[in-house]
This record gives C-alpha cells, structure tokens and sequence, in this order.
C-alpha cells in the first residue's frame, strides 16, 4: 500500500468553499492504487489563483497564460509540487457540464501522474496517461472525462 503524506496550502480565498482537501486526498490516493509500483513520500499541492499560474507557466513553460495544474517533480522522499488554478479550473468545469469538484479531481490526478514520470507528449504517451487517469477517477464514481468532452 502506498503512503503519501500530501501538505495542501491554499493561496486563494476562492477556494475556501469547495471541500479541497477530500477530493484532493482521495484523488491522489485513487491515483496511487492504479500505478504499477507503489509510491510513498510527500506532495505538496498549491491552490492559487489564475494570475499566479500564469506566473509559472510563462516562466517554467514559456507560456504566458494561466494553466489549470502545473507539476514540479522532485526526488524521493519528495514527490513534487502540483499547483491548481482555481478561475481555469472553474472556467473548465463549467465548459465540460461538470461538477467543479469532478474537474478538480481529474485535475489532481492529472498532475500527480506527472509527478511519478507520466508525461503526453506522444500520441502513445497520451493514451496511457489518459487510461491511468480514466481508471483512477472510476475509483472515485467519476466518468470518463474524455468522452464528456466529446459529448460537448
């Protein structure tokens, strides 16, 4: 079994109502069950606003616009940082018909794989990113958000 101790630090009051440490914790830990090889060690998640990820988009990406989630991977015992955007993430939420605690899951999951070394950027990369994350949201009673984005 995996042991992941996750420090959650909020740095927007947008995101005060919307029970972000369970879906976090349970995201990660639905993430943790699916991967091959077990994983302990630390993660820390920031959840900012949407000016504060466009920040380090630009400067770690060289995109100059916010991004919904952004992973720093680290070396054991630390796992990395995953950092969540609160207006991208709404705004998404909102675009797909999904609940915003959905979205955030999908989210969480998403940067945790890239914490551990999954990446898309080949067609074949990106499909088993996106089985790992489809398998993990079911964990968590939540469909499949690829295909909610086609219906949309």
């Amino acid at each position: 079994m995996s042991v992941i101790r996750i420090e959650i630090s909020i740095r927007s009051d947008d995101w005060m109502d919307c029970n972000l440490e369970h879906i976090v914790t349970r995201a990660v830990e639905a993430a943790a069950a699916i991967v091959p090889d077990m994983v302990n060690g630390e993660l820390s998640v920031a959840c900012v606003d949407d000016t504060y990820t466009q920040k380090l988009n630009r400067d770690y990406r060289g995109k100059d616009k916010p991004a919904n989630v952004l992973s720093f991977p680290s070396t054991p015992p630390l796992l990395g940082d995953i950092v969540l955007a609160y207006g991208v993430t709404e705004a998404g939420s909102d675009e797909r018909g999904i609940a915003f605690s959905d979205h955030l899951a999908h989210l969480t999951v998403h940067g945790f794989l890239h914490l551990l070394g999954y990446d898309h950027q080949t067609d074949e990369e990106a499909a088993n990113m996106e089985a790992l994350e489809v398998r993990a949201l079911a964990k968590l009673d939540i469909d499949n958000p690829y295909i909610i984005s086609e219906r949309n």
